[in-house]
């Protein structure tokens, strides 16, 4: 519906799909898609840190993340790999009026998704930005990798952060992480990039204890969309109506 609207708003023609593919497959259905004429993909989980590997060539931003949420065919039949979710995620976040900078910033989970936002929020220059994950090996990579700080779910500091990211999929099980409440404060935004309707989990969650506001990142699936449509055609299409169109 979104890159429909997309199109229907910028005059251009394009059919846009859903794939399902296992992980084993994903190297090999990429090829088929592009070896047929696609233009480009999406790639959601848990398929961005193998996609980075499937590109020919990577954008800045995505050699950065070392993941990759949306690939698309040059004109020398080259595949670029690229990452609209931290671009999608700064759009979003501007857009509810969450301010960055000077911001205690937490991020939870330690994966591609993770890897994608880290650089744009980065440069907003929060007062903190940690990284809290299961296993206290892959937050620490992640840290080491983006200058932020590092802990396990389980182990970092009692005290509530302005911004809470959750990045993980466990909410696809109905699931919220292993983490104390006590991040969460009375000024608290707690954001998650997964979405579903009416709520997801963890939105749930931060609300029940005491969040100042939640989102959750249908937002940021329009705003990286436009990034993505940006790339495959040339024009960055106006997203306030689908916006409007998809909180309904």
């Amino acid at each position: 519906m979104i890159h429909a609207m997309f199109a229907a708003a910028t005059g251009q023609k394009l059919v846009y799909d859903r794939y399902d593919v296992a992980p084993d497959d994903f190297a090999r259905e990429v090829g088929a898609f592009f070896a047929a004429g696609g233009r480009g993909l999406n790639v959601t989980l848990p398929h961005k840190e193998i996609a980075a590997r499937c590109a020919d060539t990577l954008t800045p931003r995505a050699r950065l993340a070392a993941a990759v949420n949306t690939l698309a065919r040059l004109d020398d039949g080259r595949i670029l790999g690229d990452n609209t979710d931290g671009a999608g995620l700064m759009a979003d976040l501007r857009r509810l009026g969450c301010e960055i900078t000077g911001k205690q910033v937490l991020i939870l989970g330690a994966g591609g998704a993770a890897r994608g936002i880290l650089s744009p929020l980065r440069e907003q220059q929060p007062a903190e930005l940690m990284v809290a994950n299961r296993t206290a090996e892959r937050a620490r990579e992640l840290a080491g990798d983006f200058g932020c700080t590092y802990e396990t779910l389980a182990g970092h500091k009692d005290l509530p952060f302005d911004v809470v990211i959750h990045t993980t999929s466990l909410g696809l099980a109905g699931k919220v992480p292993d983490v104390t409440t006590k991040i969460i404060g009375l000024q608290t935004f707690a954001y998650d990039l997964g979405y579903g309707k009416p709520d997801t989990p963890f939105t749930r969650w931060a609300s029940e204890h005491g969040a100042a506001r939640v989102a959750q990142g249908i937002g940021m699936l329009v705003e990286q969309a436009a990034e993505s449509f940006l790339l495959w055609r040339g024009l960055r299409p106006d997203t306030l109506a689908v916006h409007r169109a998809v909180s309904t």
